[in-house]
């Protein structure tokens, strides 16, 4: 007890048990208060032999003891009716559980001995303790937790919270576990040494269509969400439903074949560009007074003859977009925003099929990286004399290589590269090139996309052949490590979407349904 040594502890103890069966002997027990296995003066019960914890104990009693009881669990709130208690004591009993909040409603307890117990706080290997046994307790003076082999994991987090804000006095007791905390001073410890949130995906709707693409955009104050139909042709939005919790479809797009829906904010107006694989591609604007979609402009069906991918981006003050062409005698084209509509600005290479384009900055510079199935992912850097994308560099040893997303972890540019045959990857910029640091094999795979959730970084690789595996990014080790399977059926596309303090990610199927899973936190010292 205290800082005291074991012996005075021990005499402590049974002084304490002692002035119990003194204050006792000789006095008329309270009968009707009591319980017939209890003694009951004024001030003090004794129980011995109780089958369970007395609720007809005198209110006001200030000590109470429990001496070879019968019962095995001390209940939530067992002590509710007598919050005078100011010593507890328990010895020689069998009881193996106590639940949370056992000891909860007795602001006044300065001394709780739990002794020679199957479940003891002290001397009995114990490896953890229940969350909040010590709630509402403030007036202890004294706990002894040595001699318990405690496993230092997320359960045993709020031990540690609590040791640091009480004001009682608490011997030094250590860790038996995990390894790499045996024998530190679990007093010593600080709650920010316990990584004990957790996160997962969780289907959260399920939406009955197949589909490509799907994107995400701001606009009127609220986040919308678009999705590509390839087999009906439609662009479908979805808006938020604040009163149903769900998205709900709003508006839609009608076309052939479509297979890409993207959406671009130019100065509060709303544009969609809609690729089709038959029927042309056309630009749709948003008539907020109409309430509708309204076709502005038909994109050149010489140059995008089977557009694959489409990338919006702004360079200075000047919007851009650009369209991965995959037909053999297609341009990927890069078109520009002159005020009135899109024009074509730059055709890259032809007759290559590419089926992928990021935009992205490396060194501060804008880029393209375009991916083909006839040649090495290729690098363009953006001019500033010309106003044109320049061919620097192919990405070596990625033959085949179907699309390349970025990502960034502080100022470090990453990029993940899909093939359908072989190992998928993760390269670092290295200051002249991207070099290799990590392969996945992705046997199937069409899409390997980086997502950023919070502070939270993810990389997830679709297949057609298998489950899609979710990544997560280990700081320390800085790559990639396996975090979930996801069942989708031949995933396409993925997209983070946040709304109402959520996080949501949606996942295309282009042989299933459309599924909208929920990014959800799970703290695992609760």
């Amino acid at each position: 007890m205290g800082n005291a040594s074991r012996p005075f502890r021990r005499i402590a103890y049974f002084l304490c048990l002692l002035s119990v069966l003194l204050l006792t002997e000789g006095k008329k027990p309270v009968k009707p208060k009591c319980p017939a296995w209890c003694t009951c003066t004024k001030d003090n019960a004794l129980c011995e032999n109780a089958r369970s914890i007395p609720r007809s104990v005198p209110p006001d009693v200030i000590s109470l003891s429990f001496v070879r009881s019968a019962f095995t669990k001390i209940p939530e709130g067992s002590f509710l009716l007598t919050p005078s208690l100011q010593l507890l004591l328990f010895t020689s009993n069998t009881f193996d559980v106590i639940s949370d909040d056992a000891f909860m409603g007795l602001p006044h307890l300065e001394y709780l001995f739990i002794e020679n117990n199957h479940l003891s706080l002290a001397n009995n290997n114990l490896q953890s303790l229940p969350k909040d046994i010590f709630k509402g307790l403030d007036s202890l003076t004294n706990v002894d937790l040595r001699g318990n082999a405690f496993n230092c994991d997320c359960k045993l987090k709020w031990l540690v919270e609590w040791l640091g804000s009480t004001n009682a006095t608490v011997e030094d007791i250590y860790c038996e576990s995990p390894p790499e905390y045996k024998k530190r001073k679990i007093n010593s410890l600080s709650s920010k040494e316990f990584d004990c949130i957790i996160t997962e995906f969780e289907v959260f709707q399920s939406l009955p269509y197949q589909s490509l693409s799907v994107d995400t955009f701001s606009y009127m104050n609220d986040e919308h969400v678009v999705i590509a139909q390839p087999f009906t042709g439609k662009c479908i939005f979805l808006e938020w439903d604040h009163v149903e919790v769900m998205f709900r479809n709003y508006d839609n797009i009608t076309g052939t074949s479509t297979v890409v829906c993207k959406p671009i904010v130019i100065e509060s107006q709303l544009y969609v560009i809609v690729a089709q694989l038959f029927g042309g591609s056309h630009i749709y604007k948003r008539d907020i007074f109409a309430n509708k979609f309204i076709k502005i402009q038909d994109i050149e069906i010489l140059k995008i003859r089977k557009p694959n991918d489409i990338e919006t981006f702004r360079i200075a003050e000047d919007w851009y977009f650009v369209v991965a062409d995959s037909s053999k005698a297609g341009f990927t084209t890069v078109y520009k925003w002159n005020g009135n509509g899109f024009y074509s600005h730059q055709s890259l290479h032809a007759w290559y099929r590419d089926t992928d384009v990021e935009f992205l900055e490396i060194a501060g510079k804008p880029h393209l990286i375009l991916s083909s199935s006839s040649q090495r992912p290729v690098i363009y850097q953006w001019n500033k004399g010309t106003n044109e994308f320049v061919k620097r560099f192919d990405i070596q040893d990625m033959e085949d290589a179907y699309a390349v997303k970025h990502f960034k972890v502080k100022e470090d540019v990453y990029i993940c590269l899909t093939r359908f045959i072989g190992d998928s990857k993760v390269m670092k910029w290295g200051g002249s090139a991207f070099l290799d640091l990590q392969r996945m094999p992705s046997r199937g795979s069409m899409v390997f996309q980086p997502l950023q959730i919070r502070n939270y970084q993810y990389a997830i690789l679709g297949s057609d052949y298998s489950f899609t595996q979710v990544y997560y990014w280990d700081a320390e080790k800085a790559k990639f490590v396996k975090f979930q399977e996801l069942n989708i059926q031949a995933p396409r596309s993925f997209i983070h979407v946040s709304i109402d303090k959520r996080d949501f990610l949606f996942a295309s199927s282009f042989k299933g349904t459309t599924l909208i899973y929920k990014h959800v936190r799970v703290d695992l010292s609760a």
